[in-house]
């Protein structure tokens, strides 16, 4: 039951994630170069500054999207007394 209901939270936690990760990413590539973020279908970009701009894009987006999936959980958690999850790892 906890799951059907925690659904939404989800929904909403995931788009709150993207603007913030985009944001943040923005941000972040401002710090390293004066131009936008190369994207890969660019022909005169060095594959290097491709690769960066992709891996600094993923790590922010990971970070951000477990960062606010926990939050959404935890807020959850709050609000009706049930973890939406596994209390635990299964030991393997």
């Amino acid at each position: 039951m906890a799951r059907v209901l925690f659904t939404p939270f989800s929904i909403i936690a995931g788009l709150i994630a993207g603007l913030i990760g985009k944001r943040a990413f923005e941000f972040a590539w401002a710090r390293i170069d004066d131009a936008e973020a190369p994207e890969p279908s660019h022909h005169d970009t060095p594959l290097a500054k491709v690769l960066i701009s992709a891996a600094l894009q993923g790590l922010i987006f990971a970070v951000v999207r477990a960062a606010t999936d926990r939050g959404a959980r935890r807020a959850f958690f709050k609000l009706t007394g049930s973890w939406p999850g596994e209390e635990q790892r299964d030991p393997e």
